[in-house]
């Protein structure tokens, strides 16, 4: 018998992707294995993806890993601080409020009144946004929206 087995190819996918690799999927939704397990579908487009929050790493390189919204709450009861915006270029809005920041130690820092913010770069960090209050002696988390 002469006729060869081909192992390992697939017909390029013309169908919208039935037939692409668990690679292909990734590189054409723009997700990445970790965003695949919040909720990145490799079955979408990057727009759709990008849409839906979720920036592929090559494309997202460029903008700013502070940027979207978030919410400083009490811990104890919930109840919300601030609500916070941040842009790709790390302009920061405090309620509406524009304020200006620093970084630090790979967080973006800000202050709105007496209270400061900490927001990390690394957004593999869980748990350390936060804020702080020293007058009031109070903090609390800050979490995205």
């Amino acid at each position: 018998m002469h006729h060869r087995r081909r192992l390992g190819t697939a017909a390029p996918a013309a169908d919208g992707g039935l037939n692409m690799s668990y690679e292909q999927k990734l590189e054409r939704s723009g997700c990445t294995q970790v965003s695949e397990l919040s909720g990145c579908d490799i079955n979408k487009s990057k727009a759709e993806n990008a849409a839906a929050g979720f920036g592929a790493a090559p494309a997202a390189a460029s903008a700013s890993p502070y940027a979207g919204n978030g919410v400083a709450t009490f811990p104890e009861t919930g109840a919300t601080v601030a609500n916070i915006r941040i842009d790709d270029k790390d302009q920061v809005w405090v309620n509406d409020k524009q304020v200006s920041t620093r970084k630090s130690d790979g967080a973006l820092v800000f202050k709105e009144g007496m209270v400061i913010y900490t927001i990390q770069g690394d957004r593999r960090l869980k748990g350390e946004d936060g804020w702080v209050d020293n007058d009031a002696g109070t903090k609390g988390p800050i979490a995205a929206k």
